[in-house]
């Protein structure tokens, strides 16, 4: 911490008119040599007075030489003596009472934001709400790795298929999306506007039957072909042939079939399952936070 620093700077309240010129009297210098001294014992304590932590790992006591009286934006420095578990924990210095321990932002600890015994805890105390502020709390996997997966989240593996609570250390997960790529949230399409909403299907035979089918028209048809099929020109066993054939030992009528090639005919598709219709992928082990 450099205490010359805007932020930090400490506001003097030695009022460097007293004594005035050819005035002096003994009430305004004692005054002012009172004002130096708390000031001086303050920055001794920020900087130099540091007192190992009593108490219990959530609930710390610290006794220092100087008493500390608690006023907005009095900085001590304490050197921890165990980690902390609770979220709450609280600071008692001087006898001056119990006061929870928060953040800069006022947010409550986390585990191990107070880290153990190496760990030099600065603190700032606020008078408005009566805790004491945490200026720098441990910065660990932990807290990283928590910040950087939200509830919510996805973790993806290519090697091992451990749980990321194991891997990790935070958190609780559940095995996400098993068969099923990950498509972006899209407002304007019913078809993904919700998160975690679910559709279509790996094999063609089943795509009539999934939300979000279509049907293909004749303009999307692919160009094919009927090898084997009888031309336009067929045997008629009944009917007005359009004519006959006597001679070649073709004898018979003839005519334009209704199901000849030329004419409109509808073609059933027989799909035996040998084909797909997948995109493109690569399989990894997914896991969503959940708490």
């Amino acid at each position: 911490m450099v205490f010359g620093t805007t932020e930090n700077r400490m506001a003097s309240s030695i009022d460097s008119t007293k004594p005035a010129t050819g005035s002096a009297t003994t009430s305004s210098v004692r005054d002012n040599f009172a004002l130096a001294k708390a000031e001086i014992n303050e920055l001794m304590r920020a900087t130099e007075d540091i007192v190992t932590a009593a108490g219990t790992a959530d609930a710390l006591t610290a006794d220092f030489v100087t008493n500390v009286v608690l006023t907005e934006g009095v900085t001590i420095c304490i050197k921890a003596a165990s980690a902390n578990t609770s979220a709450t924990p609280t600071l008692n210095v001087d006898g001056t009472g119990a006061k929870t321990i928060v953040k800069d932002s006022g947010a409550v600890l986390g585990a191990g934001d107070i880290a153990g015994s190496r760990h030099r805890l600065i603190f700032k105390y606020d008078a408005s709400n009566s805790v004491w502020i945490l200026i720098n709390p441990a910065v660990t996997v932990l807290t990283v790795g928590a910040s950087l997966y939200p509830v919510g989240s996805i973790y993806t593996n290519a090697a091992v298929a451990t749980n990321p609570a194991t891997l990790l250390g935070f958190g609780t997960w559940v095995a996400f999306g098993a068969g099923r790529v990950l498509v972006g949230l899209d407002g304007s399409n019913t078809l993904f506007d919700t998160v975690e909403e679910t559709g279509g299907s790996a094999d063609s035979p089943a795509v009539s039957s999934t939300t979000g089918s279509h049907a293909l028209t004749i303009a999307e048809m692919p160009s094919h072909n009927h090898p084997g099929a009888p031309g336009a020109l067929n045997y008629l066993s009944g009917g007005n042939p359009n004519f006959t054939w006597g001679g070649g030992g073709l004898g018979g009528k003839y005519g334009i079939d209704a199901q000849g090639g030329g004419a409109g005919h509808t073609h059933g598709i027989t799909f035996d399952g040998t084909d797909a219709n997948y995109q493109p992928f690569i399989t990894v082990y997914m896991w969503k936070r959940t708490a």
